[in-house]
């Protein structure tokens, strides 16, 4: 089938793939603990009906102890083609205060040419673009094709082991992870790394009890004294994350511009920017430390006392080339030498997740650039993601032949995560026929 054929079809599908995407952010499926996740059973029963009316007729739940069902389904194309598999998510996160947002969080609403509502772009905007998708080829792609939907990404997810206990599940030449997106409307994406995540708690201990601070204040260490001088060694004097052991890189993708990061990163316009090199440089090929949150007794009512104890939780985000688990081991020794004045600190670790980077010079990375080209009228570029997804570096695991595209209908103004977040339907619409015609590209190379 043509570019313009294929065009044609999806442009006539969208009043139907609109309507499957507002029943969709209609379904509060929130999967984080504390929410009714009889919401996100529904939610995946309807993701299961939309799938089986584009031809994927054999879709089902595959249920998960503890945890909400998987959506499974396949559909052979022609005999000897590809075999493409298509990733998205159904749960979201939590809408917040009601007062947040413009119009109701659950109630999918058209302004401007962008759709409103919880989970309209994360994720389930890339739902809609993997079966409209098959939809263009009347539910007879091109290629074998095998579609995966889970209900916990934004929370604990099953997948992730489930991917590593059942891998022959998990077989594919292309992986399509229909959970990004691009910097901008209208400029054609692809994401190629994916930083990992390392963190650590640190805790100090000075004094057996608090003690008055007028009386024994001076020689004795006070904890959160310690532990901020502890935490100050995380970065240099430019702001760089120094933590020997893990690199600083260089981008060579996407220059991402400043202005639209200090835009979308809300940076108040008096606060400087920290770090050197490119804020890509920064973003996806540099050590990012955080302090996630810290024990210690609040401003409120805080009493004139030398504090024995404190605690912290670091964050140490890390590119690729370098193992999760070592980074932790970097980031803990680093912790306990940065204590000063001879005070001991001690460091368990909490998590750690692999980074990940794509191989882009295979036939697959080919034919999503061509596609992306015919879409969107013009080359697309290359970024970064500052987050881990644990899920894309076991797949890479299982299924070491793939190729691995990160792409999607998100974009630097959809606000996942914060209240208003929203989709452009036209993005949406050059987004489907995009993977419509990857999914014909890559009929062609069998």
């Amino acid at each position: 089938m043509d570019v313009a054929q294929l065009r044609s079809r999806v442009s006539k599908g969208m009043e139907d793939s609109r309507a499957d995407l507002e029943n969709l952010v209609r379904i509060p499926s929130v999967s984080l603990p504390g929410f009714d996740q009889a919401s996100a059973r529904k939610a995946a029963k309807a993701v299961v009906e939309i799938l089986k009316g584009c031809g994927v007729t054999n879709a089902h739940l595959v249920e998960v102890p503890d945890g909400n069902p998987i959506v499974f389904g396949d559909v052979d194309g022609p005999k000897g083609s590809p075999t493409v598999m298509l990733y998205s998510h159904y749960d979201v996160q939590t809408p917040g205060p009601e007062d947040t947002w413009d119009s109701p969080a659950f109630e999918p609403t058209l302004r401007h040419g962008r759709l409103y509502g919880r989970g309209a772009a994360d994720d389930k905007s890339g739902i809609i673009t993997h079966v409209s998708a098959l939809k263009a080829f009347d539910g007879k792609p091109p290629v074998n094709v095998k579609v995966v939907f889970e209900g916990e990404e934004e929370t604990d997810s099953h997948l992730d082991n489930y991917v590593l206990d059942n891998p022959d599940q998990f077989q594919a030449d292309v992986i399509v992870i229909g959970d990004t997106g691009n910097w901008k409307v209208g400029e054609p994406t692809l994401t190629t790394t994916l930083r990992g995540v390392a963190t650590c708690v640190v805790e100090v201990k000075t004094l057996a009890a608090p003690v008055h601070s007028g009386m024994f204040g001076g020689p004795a260490p006070d904890a959160l004294v310690v532990l901020i001088h502890l935490l100050s060694r995380l970065h240099d004097k430019d702001g760089n994350t120094d933590i020997e052991g893990v690199p600083q890189g260089h981008w060579t993708g996407l220059n991402f511009p400043e202005d639209v990061y200090r835009e979308t990163a809300g940076v108040l316009p008096d606060v400087p920017l920290i770090g050197d090199g490119t804020i890509s440089d920064r973003l996806w090929s540099s050590p990012s430390a955080t302090v996630l949150g810290i024990d210690a007794p609040a401003v409120e009512g805080a009493p004139n006392a030398l504090i024995p104890e404190a605690r912290a939780i670091v964050s140490l985000r890390i590119p690729p080339g370098i193992k999760a688990l070592e980074a932790r081991a970097l980031l803990a020794h680093h912790l306990m030498e940065s204590a000063p004045w001879g005070v001991k600190a001690t460091v368990t670790g909490a998590q750690s997740e692999p980074s990940f980077a794509a191989e882009t010079d295979g036939p697959a990375y080919e034919c999503a650039m061509h596609a992306m080209k015919q879409a969107y009228g013009k080359e697309a570029v290359l970024m970064g993601q500052g987050g881990s997804v644990p899920l894309v570096s076991n797949l890479a695991q299982v299924a070491p032949q793939a190729e691995i595209i990160l792409w999607g209908a998100e974009d630097g103004d959809c606000a996942m995560h914060s209240p208003n977040e929203s989709v452009d339907l036209g993005e949406l619409e050059r987004c489907i026929l995009a993977e419509a015609l990857l999914l014909e590209h890559l009929s062609q190379k069998s």
